[in-house]
């Protein structure tokens, strides 16, 4: 039986022409990408605004196979129709519609091919709406295989109403994953914070992503009195750095 890595050795062709659809009228811009590890465990965190765009760009830019979770909507064809429909609609108003119609030949291509091989890939399917435990155990076993894992922040978009719309608050998983790793098998888990600009701009629209990527980071440099204390000051230390990258990009 083919491993995860062999089947995304198949996959990359066809999945690099689908980048580039996804990514259709962008170009990309990358600072920092001798950050980026080319092997041994690690998490690739940052700021999550331009849904499928920022899973393109990262197939584009990061030298090592990656593994996601993913909404479980994306697993079905039908689910993962929707949510496309859904966001052309909520950038693009009446337009949108109009777009996802004209475009549905090339959409379905798509929509198949990543619905019918994403498990084959070893993508982990995650309930938004529900408890992430099954994810953050099999998160692990990656990781002690020595994969990369991308953990993206946020719902896929600007936020408009929150404090920081491009940046959202960091949940505590990815901390607490590295906590572990380290207490239970003394695996110091490089973290690798990434932000985002530019992947927000609707398909289609001519535009360029820009990513910064910053040096690893390491729970064990965030040790305090205990494990709440730790996970706090880890998650607030991530958050913090994507925002001062993201600002980076701005100042460009």
């Amino acid at each position: 039986m083919a491993t995860f890595e062999e089947e995304l050795k198949r996959l990359m062709p066809t999945l690099n022409h689908l980048s580039n659809f996804a990514l259709l009228g962008k170009r990309i811009e990358v600072k920092g990408k001798e950050n980026f590890l080319k092997n041994g465990p690690n998490i690739i965190v940052g700021n999550h605004i331009g849904s499928f765009k920022d899973i393109a760009t990262l197939f584009k830019i990061v030298p090592r196979p990656i593994f996601f979770i993913a909404n479980k909507m994306i697993f079905s064809k039908e689910e993962f129709n929707f949510l496309i429909r859904k966001h052309l609609k909520r950038h693009l108003k009446e337009f949108g519609l109009l777009l996802d119609l004209a475009l549905n030949p090339l959409k379905s291509v798509f929509v198949n091919f990543i619905s019918t091989n994403i498990a084959k890939a070893g993508t982990i399917p995650v309930d938004i709406y529900k408890g992430r435990k099954v994810a953050r155990e099999k998160f692990q076993e990656y990781l002690r295989m020595g994969r990369a894992i991308i953990a993206l922040q946020g719902r896929g978009r600007v936020m408009k109403k929150d404090a920081n719309p491009y940046v959202s608050s960091f949940k505590r998983g990815y901390s607490i994953i590295a906590f572990n790793m380290y207490k239970n098998d003394g695996i110091s888990v490089p973290i690798t914070p990434i932000a985002f600009f530019g992947t927000h701009i609707p398909f289609m629209i001519p535009a360029k992503i820009r990513v910064n990527v910053g040096p690893p980071m390491y729970i064990a440099d965030y040790l305090a009195g205990g494990f709440e204390e730790t996970i706090e000051k880890f998650r607030n230390a991530l958050e913090s750095k994507v925002k001062s990258l993201f600002i980076e990009l701005l100042k460009k």
